[in-house]
């Protein structure tokens, strides 16, 4: 229907530039419902982003792979900061989980309080969420941190705080900011919105993508045109 209501104006459909007229489309399907997030873009070289594998490698090159994608400093006062650029799932996180430890978590861990950047996470796996949020919540009682309804397939899938953790707990007593941009989309603005509702963090930036933890990019007809759709959202409880 928003398509439909985009291009109701013919005019735009004889615009011969694929470009020009994806960001004329995009402008008017925007405009309609009033979400940034629906875009419009003319790809006829698209391939299907792949979820991010780690291959067997040495230990050498991975803990290189690590550190591309996550900064980490120990800041005047004792207090730690760490950025990541993407949310690993379940079972890239258990694969890598001790190198995780070393590199990483054992040295936030004895710090005063911790500044979790999050501006440029613009990817990520949901069943990430969890490992995360449980680091900064206590073992017991379990927590309902989340529900996630999947707008395709209908279904809504809960997401509880884990028991059992790789390694100790940052704990709930140690002062958590997390920055947030605009950039801040999926899994990661997930993390942020959770924790801020536990009251566990002080979000700090701009406004964030928009609450849509997955967003597919959905084929125009027999074109090269696609449409980026939100396509499962938080529910949190």
């Amino acid at each position: 229907e928003a398509i439909d209501a985009a291009t109701s104006n013919t005019e735009i459909l004889n615009i011969p530039d694929p470009e020009t007229l994806s960001s004329v489309l995009t402008a008017g399907v925007q405009s309609t419902i009033n979400d940034p997030r629906l875009v419009v873009s003319h790809e006829p070289n698209y391939v299907p982003l792949v979820p991010p594998q780690i291959p067997p490698l040495p230990p050498d090159q991975l803990v290189a792979i690590l550190q591309s994608s996550i900064k980490l400093d120990i800041m005047e006062g004792n207090i730690g900061y760490l950025r990541i650029d993407h949310i690993l799932g379940e079972d890239v996180a258990e694969k890598i989980g001790p190198l995780l430890l070393e590199l990483v978590w054992n040295k936030i861990l004895p710090t005063s309080a911790l500044i979790f950047d999050m501006r440029q996470t613009v990817s990520g796996d949901m069943s990430g969420i969890p490992y995360i949020v449980s680091y900064f919540t206590e073992a017991e009682p379990l927590i309902h941190i989340d529900s996630v309804y999947d707008r395709p397939s209908d279904t809504t899938t809960e997401l509880w705080s884990m028991a059992t953790l790789l390694g100790e707990r940052f704990g709930t007593a140690k002062p958590l900011i997390i920055l947030i941009s605009k950039n801040t989309k999926g899994a990661a603005e997930d993390v942020a919105y959770c924790l801020k509702n536990l009251k566990r963090a002080t979000l700090v930036g701009e406004k964030t993508a928009g609450g849509s933890v997955k967003i597919d990019k959905i084929k125009v007809g027999d074109t090269d045109f696609y449409v980026s759709v939100p396509t499962a959202k938080s529910i949190n409880p």
